[in-house]
């Protein structure tokens, strides 16, 4: 008995290792957190009848004894998300824990994630970062801001299209002028696109036209921002 969890394209479908192709094919069958997604993922590589099964937000505390009866008598079974890793702000952090409290082994491959490209590609510090996954919507929302504002690690986190600019616009009132940020939105798919500069500039931006896709915010940490020699007093 094993469970893998096992990353899955965030766009385009070539991003996606030999190794977890070939596990699932292997596998018993598959917990899908949408069985549709998943299933054309698996058609597109030619994997046919591969039993999949919904395991989302929405069942997963419902469900969680029951898959983990049913991984504890399978040979092997995969874990995904719609897209990336699961767990890493989609299902799949209880299952995980629930199936090494009872000894049953689980492997994670390494694989697609939105926030490392967009991190990496962001042209901001990264030797040290927070990610945060997705911000609160509203209840507690400026209060997280200010203790992102304070931190000296790069900030890294989700943010849904239409709620973007209105966040933008709460952190222009909280971070300093200078404040870099990088926004990157449909990654890896035709319309990729990041952007680069402050975050007034980046308001400006994104105020020019409806904003569509998923999204990943950058912004660098306070002491990013300081110069070598303010660094030094």
């Amino acid at each position: 008995m094993k469970l893998y969890i096992i990353p899955t394209p965030i766009g385009n479908l070539e991003d996606i290792s030999l190794r977890a192709l070939r596990l699932l094919k292997e596998v018993d069958f598959i917990l899908c957190e949408d069985t549709r997604t998943t299933k054309k993922i698996l058609a597109h590589y030619g994997i046919e009848k591969k039993p999949c099964y919904s395991y989302h937000i929405h069942n997963e505390h419902q469900q969680l004894a029951n898959w983990v009866r049913k991984i504890s008598e399978a040979n092997a079974v995969a874990l995904t998300s719609d897209a990336g890793t699961p767990g890493i702000s989609d299902p799949g952090f209880l299952l995980i824990r629930q199936c090494i409290a009872e000894q049953i082994p689980v492997e994670c491959l390494p694989g697609a994630t939105a926030f490392v490209p967009a991190l990496v590609n962001s042209g901001i510090p990264i030797s040290s970062f927070y990610f945060c996954g997705f911000i609160p919507h509203k209840k507690g929302k400026e209060t997280f801001l200010k203790k992102l504002a304070s931190m000296e690690e790069t900030g890294v986190f989700y943010e849904s299209p239409h709620r973007l600019l209105k966040t933008l616009q709460m952190m222009s009132s909280i971070f300093e002028n200078d404040r870099q940020i990088s926004i990157s939105r449909e990654l890896t798919k035709l319309f990729e696109e990041t952007f680069r500069g402050t975050i007034d500039e980046a308001i400006a931006h994104f105020s020019r036209q409806p904003v569509k896709g998923e999204i990943v915010v950058v912004v660098s940490g306070r002491e990013n921002n300081k110069s070598e020699k303010e660094r030094e007093k």
